[in-house]
């Protein structure tokens, strides 16, 4: 494999760097050197080929990419599965009812006939990684226009892809690394039935909600348990009463030692998006226009979620999982703007330029090649600071705002058949028929009272905090004609609409007609066009040379720079440490957290701090058996110096002989510009302590069947 990794950056990568060790979501197939010897002075005590192998097994082959934005491990020889309980909320929800509240009470299979399937939701294991860039930027030249040099790779990367795939049952994506200046091939082995096992109640799992999340301390038991089932033939395949337990190629052992200060940490996993590379400009547009759109955003909807949901029981479940996913990026973007103005990082990033520009200048070759750099950036941002908020504001007040206008885009193919007349009726009546479990599940957890709220509060919001020349032309004559108040427009079109009322969505399925004039549909359409129009003339000045060019001069600039890839949804590894955290002048937080922390927390009744009687008991009677540490606590959470971001979520923190000590979930405050810009001082990763993932599952559930599958070590 060695051979197929592209030369020149692994040389990159491997050059002795001065940063902390603990900053860089390493490529795990590519350890084998400096970062390697760094590992091992940490403490780590495995090789290279027990972390990452494709001729054994290794811990690779316990990691998980968890449907479409988690991390997930195997801990069992028979295909059982830790992940995040926010990572496997949806799931929960969705078997949830106020007969049976998963949500509250939590979910526990006392045999494998009890695990409850999950339609849709896929883990998909790596078997395969491949250097393309030299075949996908054949016929490529540096005299192309943007737009050719894309069309021509995207081209280059079908034949490929077509080529690798062949007959196989596998997924095969090429994705780019540096700003587009390498590209890899990964194969995964995608499975597809996935059950449900366990997930401990909402007091528990979702202990601190909204108030704790981003934030340390922390106290939260934050763990789902999922299994994985296969053929019998051991081949993956859609669920079926004959599927079996997969067999693991490789799982964690679950270490009860604990954890001290200094003590050596491993994560691997699926890192979402960083852009540590970025310029000022990209930097300056977080703060002063996406942070603070999306924000405002997501501070209306989640107010009108709030006020449901605290009234109707059933309502808050069928709204949990919508509320978390919403707040946990609402409360991102606040941290993560404060934090970026805190850090100074555009600043830094203008400085780190001003460097590069003198470096540029030294040379005639490198100003020939780089010379243009900043003054294209500089016009890209100027231009989309015309069309950000908009986008932003379209995007999430507008198409993926209310519910109902959401759901109508996924009728725009049908619609579009019957109006162009591009399909016989009995194909377009098939094809509707075929989306009878989106619309049943679509109802299954779908309140019109609650959406009809947040379609009004954000239509209002649109109206009023975009330019008015960047209206969908509806919303903007009926916010002139009152007085910016949509509450009877949206009551008008829910009142007619096929999409929020189950009898005529399932009637016009049974007799499709155009949409045109459904008043929601309708809706959807001129905010969608508005969108697309918005985004052309945004796209007509494009930044991807500039962003290519200043990544390559970077790494050419500084060649004894130890440079990682930005996080893009691939397998990655960090290490570090468990270590204390002092974030500011005269305030030190300590390395962990434990159960009296949680009942300092306690607040009876409340969402997001009640804590099940269960709890309660076993923490009055000190009742921790052998999950307790030496002073007769029960650890809770820790914090490690590892580097994370979203993806991540899930991921096992592994100790110095690839035992599985935590579960990472989360990271501080402090550090919310880590996306933009590492701080090493301040950053921290919030992890679950696996000493209280099984007191929970041993102590409190009593479910002897799972701990009867793990390979506990003490």
């Amino acid at each position: 494999m060695k051979k197929k990794i592209n030369l020149l950056l692994i040389a990159l990568m491997m050059i002795v760097v001065g940063a902390r060790a603990d900053e860089g979501m390493w490529q795990p197939y590519s350890i084998n050197g400096q970062n390697l010897a760094d590992m091992q002075r940490l403490g780590c005590k495995l090789t290279a080929e027990q972390i990452f192998s494709f001729n054994q097994p290794s811990l690779k082959d316990a990691i998980v990419q968890f449907g479409g934005g988690c991390t997930g491990e195997l801990i069992s020889a028979e295909g059982l599965l830790l992940t995040n309980h926010h990572c496997g909320l949806g799931q929960v929800q969705s078997h949830s009812s106020v007969e049976h509240d998963y949500l509250q009470e939590g979910f526990w299979a006392r045999s494998k006939d009890q695990e409850l399937p999950n339609p849709g939701l896929t883990v998909s294991f790596l078997n395969h990684i491949e250097d393309v860039t030299a075949e996908i930027l054949a016929g490529v030249t540096d005299n192309m226009s943007e737009a050719d040099r894309n069309q021509k790779i995207k081209e280059n990367g079908q034949m490929i892809i077509k080529d690798r795939q062949g007959k196989r049952n596998v997924e095969v994506e090429i994705v780019p690394f540096y700003h587009n200046n390498q590209y890899i091939l990964f194969v995964y082995d995608v499975y597809k039935d996935v059950r449900l096992v366990a997930c401990p109640p909402w007091g528990i799992g979702k202990f601190g909600a909204d108030t704790d999340n981003w934030t340390w301390p922390r106290h939260k038991g934050d763990f789902c348990m999922f299994r994985v089932y296969t053929a019998p033939d051991g081949s993956p395949a859609e669920y079926s009463k004959d599927n079996v337990p997969m067999k693991s190629k490789h799982f964690l052992p679950i270490n009860l030692k604990g954890v001290q200060p200094g003590d050596y940490t491993m994560i691997l996993g699926y890192p979402g998006s960083t852009d540590r590379y970025s310029t000022s400009g990209a930097v300056k547009n977080v703060i002063e226009q996406e942070g603070p759109a999306i924000v405002d955003c997501r501070t209306t909807k989640l107010n009108e979620y709030r006020k449901h949901m605290d009234a109707d029981q059933a309502v808050f479940i069928k709204y949990a999982s919508k509320q978390a996913s919403v707040s946990n990026y609402w409360k991102y973007y606040i941290g993560q703007v404060k934090q970026l103005q805190r850090n100074k990082v555009y600043d830094k990033r203008l400085a780190q330029e001003q460097d590069f520009q003198k470096w540029v200048n030294q040379s005639n070759d490198r100003k020939a090649e780089y010379g243009s750099i900043f003054s294209d950036i500089d016009k890209y941002w100027a231009h989309q600071s015309k069309y950000k908020k908009a986008l932003i504001y379209l995007r999430e007040a507008g198409w993926r705002g209310g519910e109902a206008v959401a759901f109508a885009m996924k009728f725009r193919a049908a619609n579009n058949a019957i109006v162009n007349k591009e399909a016989s009726m009995d194909d377009i009546k098939a094809y509707t028929q075929r989306m009878q479990g989106t619309v049943d599940g679509y109802f299954k957890d779908y309140d019109m009272a609650t959406d009809r709220d947040v379609t009004i509060a954000l239509l209002n919001l649109l109206y009023h905090d975009i330019n008015a020349d960047q209206l969908p032309a509806t919303v903007k004559k009926v916010g002139d004609k009152n007085g910016g108040d949509f509450t009877a427009f949206v009551n008008n079109a829910f009142a007619k609409s096929i999409f929020v009322d189950a009898d005529r969505l399932n009637a016009w399925l049974q007799n499709p007609k155009a949409l045109t004039k459904d008043p929601i549909y309708a809706l959807m359409t001129e905010i969608v066009n508005t969108y697309i129009e918005l985004s052309d003339a945004a796209d007509a000045i494009d930044n991807g040379r500039a962003e290519r060019l200043f990544m390559k001069g970077l790494m050419e600039m500084q060649k004894d720079r130890n440079f990682y890839p930005d996080a893009n949804f691939t397998m990655r590894l960090t290490y570090g440490s468990v270590q204390d955290c002092q974030p500011a002048d005269g305030v030190t937080y300590n390395y962990y957290t434990t159960l009296d922390g949680v009942m300092a927390k306690y607040k009876p009744g409340d969402w997001e701090f009640d804590v099940p009687k269960d709890l309660i008991r076993l923490w009055e009677n000190r009742d921790y058996g052998r999950y307790a540490d030496k002073n007769g606590d029960l650890v809770v959470n820790f914090i490690t110096t590892n580097d994370i971001t979203g993806g991540n979520s899930g991921s096992p923190v592994i100790d110095a002989e690839g035992n599985l000590i935590g579960l990472a979930f989360d990271g501080n405050w402090e550090a919310m510009s880590g996306d933009l810009s590492f701080e090493n001082e301040v950053q921290r990763t919030i992890c679950m302590d696996v000493r209280y993932l099984l007191f929970i599952i041993d102590k409190m559930a009593n479910a002897q069947n799972l701990m009867q599958e793990l390979k506990i070590i003490e």
